[in-house]
């Protein structure tokens, strides 16, 4: 276990710092002049100076690298051009944010994708199971603006069930008025998360159930005489799992894609919406400090899924 950890940790921290330095260079190539957010024409030669040299601009490339890698073994991402506040604290404010969606939505993913699944491959071939099937194309194959704005319209606008955007209505509440106030506002880009990624879910679900049941274990428990919830309970679900638990791994990633346009349409002041707002204004610390938060976060969720996937499956050898 511990070699395991040890050879994963430094993957991970290998491909942060990929990550992080191509982010870094990326963000430098765009044609848009980051000066021009920074330096009021009201400020004189010397104010303006100074500004850009408080910000490292008036270095080279290979400094400014230099210095946010510096900066970033002490925990400091630099400031923020927009707002001139310290990168981490800006990100501590929305981070909560976006946890609070992600975590909705996988708890939800899983605890209704993967039952649909297995009634799925139990009904193969039968009008459930295409049903299922052409719910979970469509929901694979729509586009996260159009689902979020069709959400919009039709329970926050025609229906007026939900608020059209924001986190909470200000100013806000206390006590326990606020909690409800938050999960009102959090249906809707839940909601529309969830339509995106239950289906893959679902999908994965149903074919790695329907080649497990195939299996001659499985016809071996059968013809002891086990009925079909013991079979699948006991000796099917943890085998088929395994796919499940990859594939939602690695849909974090694809999670935080979608977040960036689902935060963004209603207002929810996460990651995601900061993302959007830090390319609007050519924020490049903030940028950095997003990205890397979210490879952080995608090496932490693929060390924990293969340490799930070791539990589930005991014939992997962690340290093997």
């Amino acid at each position: 276990m511990g070699s395991f950890l040890f050879r994963r940790m430094s993957k991970g921290l290998l491909t942060i710092i990929v990550s992080v330095t191509i982010t870094f260079f990326i963000l430098r190539l765009m044609p848009a002049d980051p000066v021009s957010i920074l330096i009021d024409p009201k400020m004189g030669p010397e104010v303006q100076a100074q500004m850009i040299k408080r910000f490292g601009l008036d270095k080279s490339l290979p400094e400014q690298y230099f210095m946010f890698l510096k900066g970033l073994i002490h925990g400091d991402l630099g400031l923020s051009f927009k707002n001139q506040q310290p990168v981490i604290d800006v990100l501590m404010q929305k981070l909560p944010w976006t946890l609070l969606l992600l975590f909705v939505v996988v708890i939800l993913s899983l605890a209704i994708g993967i039952p649909i699944g297995v009634y799925a491959a139990r009904k193969q071939g039968k009008f459930a199971d295409k049903l299922i099937n052409f719910l979970v194309t469509l929901g694979i194959s729509v586009f996260v603006p159009f689902l979020a704005f069709g959400f919009l319209y039709i329970f926050a606008y025609f229906l007026k069930l939900f608020p059209t955007g924001g986190a909470y209505t200000p100013p806000p509440k206390q006590g326990i008025a606020y909690y409800i106030d938050v999960a009102r506002h959090s249906v809707l880009p839940s909601l529309t998360l969830f339509c995106s990624n239950v289906a893959s879910i679902v999908l994965y679900m149903r074919n790695s159930m329907i080649d497990v049941l195939g299996e001659d274990y499985i016809r071996t428990a059968y013809a002891k005489g086990l009925n079909e919830p013991l079979v699948i309970k006991h000796h099917a679900l943890k085998n088929a799992l395994i796919p499940t638990v990859t594939v939602t791994g690695l849909m974090m990633g694809t999670m935080v894609g979608g977040a960036v346009m689902t935060e963004t349409i209603f207002a929810w002041p996460g990651v995601g919406r900061l993302i959007y707002d830090s390319v609007s204004a050519m924020d490049y610390p903030v940028l950095q400090g997003a990205f890397l938060i979210l490879a952080v976060s995608v090496v932490f969720m693929n060390i924990i899924t293969d340490l799930i996937i070791a539990w589930l499956d005991p014939r992997i050898k962690l340290g093997g």
